[in-house]
């Protein structure tokens, strides 16, 4: 088998001919980004054949300078019979993340939505129980004392075990004279036994919320008896380098193989923030006894892994929509293996369970007549609108723009990102502000937001997308058809090369913002409701954290209201998970909202086109739609 070295990181592997180079260094351990899911098509996972023979496809995405030098898409490239010595370039953007502590999120949400005292009832309870010793001749068995004691001290029911459970009871049962504690699952027809443990170990009950972003994870360690939460760890979701997007990951799923390895990615993820909250606060990751999953609908199928082919195909009919109870074993989370898992349902093919745990956080779930607008901006935007009368749902391609993907010199909110821009409206030239306040290494989503905002404003850049050649600014280059704006030079950032934002940029940012502001105005539409008719507008997700909603109303990605409608509701999805996991009301309410969703396809819907194409301008082809931002102009 031919030999693959990769510098400059010294690792060598061999592999079977025919053997894509980006599997090839997967299989080295070597961390290759693949932003659009090895399709070929976004540059992201170029490298340089030093040496040997190589059969590389799509390298048309590539200049014939860079071919020249012996760059090569690592996902369209197979491994002959030669050996190989590979360098690969150094990738940047997930050091130094935003992340922020999502337990300061409940702040954002009105107390009265969150669960009260007299509403803590977790789905798995742990009971304390005195079991009498066994006595010669009575005929009981160590599992007939058991179930008689917890009929007696409970109710009658059925009571069931799992074959680990069993396993475990005797040695149990005698260890502290009987005293036990069973973690059991109460539902209309039996007890579910899913623990026992010697002694009184009630007080060691935990329970984990977990968000699973299509970017970002999130992990919430959280004490049952309380209801407190111990601690949040949030982590960059491990198979980005797969994929930025759904689409992305979706398509890299396609093999077997690579469908694995996307599950192994997210658990690995998962199960590491587990540990760190579980060796920070001294907490065995076996008493963690309650399980709640949140997550849209291709990531959840990655998680289980069900194949997501069928999710983007029509007629988009996902494996599952409402998942039954899995054990964190089957999963493979590294909690009590018997604990009974419960994923947040899904509505749809991209509106998942995300979606129904953040309405928890929002009026909609508390039954208001009011009209409110449910918004999760990132790379698949969802969005919901409705009051107690009515439901309506539907998901946008927004696409990974505003994470820094299909962008030259864009990148996640991670250390050295530009998330800021001011632009001098005499020069043309911009001043910015970096997450870390080091030098830039490129700019992410509120920076591009910020930018694009005060270009357009200061007159820089016209309602299409174009940057003003009619006036000579330094910071304005324009080759050809295209133009290019320079907002740091060379001598300014990171990598010593310059970062710009060009007019495809600029039309791949339009294109995102048109998505989303496009579907909620047509959901509004197809109620005979207009934008003025919303009590208030709820802005969820990580990247909505961070939104500055002037900016976003200034280039059209939210509606032009007054300001004090919008609310920032902050990473709902796992304040939503966390609602569910310490309160069944709550994992009732959810069901409901999931049943009570009215799913709308915009793929299938012709006026979601219009909607589109009339959005493709700054504000908007129609600015009397935007009152603030037409006065602003004029100033």
């Amino acid at each position: 088998m031919p030999v693959i070295s990769f510098k400059p990181l010294g690792k060598t592997i061999e592999v079977p001919a025919g053997t894509e180079l980006l599997d090839a260094a997967r299989q080295a351990g070597i961390e290759i980004e693949a932003p659009c899911g090895g399709k070929g098509t976004c540059g992201g996972c170029v490298v340089r054949i030093l040496s040997g023979k190589v059969a590389a496809d799509n390298l048309g995405i590539l200049s014939p300078s860079a071919v020249s030098k012996g760059y090569v898409p690592a996902c369209k490239t197979k491994i002959l019979t030669d050996p190989v010595t590979v360098e690969i370039p150094e990738q940047i953007g997930k050091e130094g993340g935003q992340f922020l502590d999502e337990t300061k999120d409940t702040c954002l949400v009105r107390p009265e939505l969150l669960p009260t005292g007299e509403q803590l009832d977790p789905l798995t309870h742990k009971i304390v129980l005195q079991v009498p010793p066994p006595q010669l001749a009575d005929g009981l068995s160590d599992l007939d004392r058991l179930t008689r004691t917890i009929r007696q001290q409970e109710d009658k029911k059925e009571v069931a075990y799992s074959l680990p459970v069993i396993r475990r009871s005797a040695g149990a049962l005698r260890e502290d004279k009987g005293k036990v504690t069973v973690s059991i699952v109460k539902t209309p027809r039996q007890y579910h036994i899913t623990g026992i443990e010697p002694g009184d170990r009630s007080e060691r009950n935990y329970g984990i919320a977990v968000d699973i972003g299509t970017t970002t994870v999130a992990v919430q360690l959280v004490s049952l008896p309380s209801g407190r939460v111990v601690a949040t760890r949030t982590a960059y979701n491990d198979q980005i380098d797969c994929g930025l997007d759904v689409i992305s990951r979706i398509n890299y799923a396609r093999k077997p193989e690579r469908l694995q390895e996307l599950r192994t990615r997210v658990l690995k993820t998962v199960n590491n923030l587990i540990k760190k909250l579980c060796v920070g606060n001294d907490v065995d990751p076996g008493d963690i006894c309650n399980a709640v999953i949140a997550g849209n609908t291709a990531m959840t199928h990655l998680l289980l892994g069900l194949p997501p082919e069928y999710i983007r195909l029509e007629p988009y009919t996902p494996t599952i929509l409402e998942a039954p109870f899995f054990t964190a074993e089957e999963i493979g989370i590294k909690i009590d293996p018997q604990t009974w898992v419960y994923i947040s349902p899904a509505v749809g093919s991209y509106v998942g369970g995300d979606i129904t745990a953040g309405l928890l956080c929002s009026d909609i779930a508390a039954g208001s007549e009011e009209v409110n607008l449910f918004i999760d901006i990132g790379t698949n935007g969802e969005l919901v609108i409705g009051n107690r009368d009515f439901l309506m749902t539907c998901a946008c391609s927004a696409g990974p723009a505003f994470e820094g993907g299909g962008i030259d010199n864009g990148m996640r909110a991670a250390l050295g990102a530009i998330e800021k821009v001011d632009i001098d409206p005499e020069t043309g030239r911009a001043t910015y502000q970096t997450i870390g306040n080091v030098k830039p290494k490129g700019i992410c989503g509120t920076g591009m937001i910020s930018l694009l905002a005060n270009l357009f404003l200061t007159g820089w850049l016209d309602e299409a997308g174009k940057l003003n050649r009619r006036k000579e600014s330094p910071a304005i280059r324009v080759k050809g058809r295209q133009a290019h704006y320079l907002i740091a030079p060379s001598e300014e950032s990171a990598s010593g090369k310059p970062i710009t934002i060009s007019e495809i940029d600029i039309e791949n940012l339009i294109r995102a913002k048109a998505a989303i502001y496009s579907a909620s105005s047509l959901m509004l539409a197809q109620v005979g409701l207009g934008f003025e008719n919303l009590d208030h507008v709820y802005i969820a997700g990580g990247f909505g954290r961070f939104l500055d909603i002037e900016k976003a109303i200034i280039i059209g990605l939210i509606p032009d209201l007054p300001r004090k409608k919008y609310r920032y509701i902050g990473n709902a999805s796992l304040l939503g998970a966390y609602m569910v996991l310490v309160s069944r009301e709550f994992r009732q309410r959810q069901l409901e909202l999931a049943g009570r969703l009215t799913y709308l396809e915009l793929s299938t819907d012709p006026a979601y086109m219009d909607q589109y194409t009339a959005a493709m301008f700054l504000p908007h082809t129609d600015i009397n739609r935007f009152p603030s931002v037409k006065a602003m102009k004029k100033q």
